[in-house]
């Protein structure tokens, strides 16, 4: 898996459509989640750990020295918060 990372260009593109493609996943599995597990009917939070996955893979390319794939994921992180911030408020 490190040689197909390797191999990616290191361009804030593909940064921001990696730090979306992996919470819009694990969002739709804490959808589902969400709406059939009785127990977990208000844990609206399972929506900040899927956020909260893209600090970790920030990381992970940023210690292969792909910085503008880090700062696309780091973009996406905030477009994802401030999704969440507008689905509690409104």
């Amino acid at each position: 898996m490190n040689e197909t990372l390797r191999k990616l260009d290191n361009s804030t593109w593909i940064g921001l459509g990696i730090g979306l493609l992996i919470p819009a996943i694990l969002g739709a599995i804490a959808w589902y989640i969400i709406h059939h597990v009785s127990a977990l009917a208000k844990a609206d939070l399972l929506y900040i750990g899927c956020i909260a996955i893209n600090a970790y893979t920030m990381q992970y390319f940023f210690k292969y020295n792909k910085e503008n794939i880090g700062r696309g994921i780091l973009a996406a992180t905030f477009v994802c918060a401030f999704m969440f911030f507008a689905y509690k408020v409104f």
